[in-house]
């Protein structure tokens, strides 16, 4: 069975695969997330080399946990399923485990069961959402543990800066940047999902990082909200306006369809689509080879 997401996650893509999947470069050398979160892209091209990375260091962890250890992971997460109640999610909330194992159990079991699926935590560090109102939380599908492991098995798994894990980025290779978003208010930013906001600066700096991948020659798609921000970070780029709906919010009202941005630095057109919908190679090699004269045209523009 094809792998789906085990986490649910502030921003997912899966509501937007089948708007993200046919802007894709239709060949690639490397697949490299630096931003993983709950990895809907990822696990929907299930690429044959890549290189997932996240700050949140609890949150690889658990990824690897699923590579390696997807057996005895199941085995703590059926411990916690038996046990669920308020005063367990609570107490388990409360704890900092070391073990690898425990960790990876830990955060699935509350990622399950806490309200809205949000993952946050407080400037110590601390996961700091209440429970959710669920009767019956469905704490892991296990066919589909066993399915991530197995598209995993292909991926480097590091906790890391995107700075650091984008170093390694070299020309051919595919990189999605997902980052926590432009806030589209003074109230609606989910940026805690460590320690450490994602401000504006941070977005300044993102956005040069995406130019010097460009020049590197890799082919970049970027993910944020449509706020003139955004639109003038990556002026000179491909953008386009595609819609989609904010799951996670305290007030109900709040929820519903937003704009959201997608940049790419590489045309995306006919030729390409068609590639990706075939899978003609000759229609795929002559589309890659239309992306990097494009690429090297618009490096030099710049």
């Amino acid at each position: 069975m094809p792998a789906t997401p085990f986490l649910k996650w502030a921003g997912g893509k899966g509501q937007l695969l089948d708007r993200l999947l046919p802007l894709l470069p239709p060949q690639y050398e490397r697949y490299i997330e630096p931003f993983l979160g709950g990895g809907a892209l990822f696990f929907a091209l299930a690429p044959a080399r890549a290189l997932l990375a996240d700050l949140n260091h609890e949150l690889i962890v658990t990824y690897q946990m699923v590579r390696d250890q997807p057996a005895a992971l199941a085995d703590c997460l059926n411990a916690h399923r038996a046990c669920h109640s308020k005063e367990y999610y609570y107490r388990i909330r409360a704890e900092r485990p070391d073990d690898a194992l425990e960790v990876a159990a830990r955060l699935i079991y509350l990622n399950k069961t806490c309200f809205n699926g949000l993952y946050r935590v407080n400037r110590s560090g601390q996961f700091n959402v209440p429970m959710g109102s669920y009767v019956n939380p469905r704490i892991y599908d296990r066919a589909n543990l066993f399915a991530a492991a197995q598209v995993l098995a292909a991926a480097n798994l590091c906790a890391a800066d995107y700075r650091a894990t984008l170093d390694q980025a070299s020309a051919g290779d595919f990189v999605y940047l997902d980052p926590p978003y432009v806030p589209l208010s003074a109230s609606a930013s989910f940026t805690s999902y460590t320690a450490t906001d994602f401000g504006e600066r941070d977005q300044h700096e993102l956005a040069a990082v995406y130019r010097e991948l460009d020049r590197r020659g890799c082919y970049v798609m970027l993910n944020n909200s449509a706020t003139l921000l955004t639109r003038e970070l990556y002026r000179g780029f491909e953008q386009r306006v595609i819609p989609a709906v904010r799951a996670i919010n305290s007030k109900g009202d709040r929820r519903g369809p937003v704009e959201e941005l997608v940049v790419v630095n590489y045309v995306v057109g006919d030729v390409a689509e068609a590639g990706h919908q075939s899978g003609d190679n000759n229609l795929c090699t002559l589309s890659m080879l239309m992306t990097r004269a494009t690429i090297r045209y618009a490096s030099f523009r710049r």
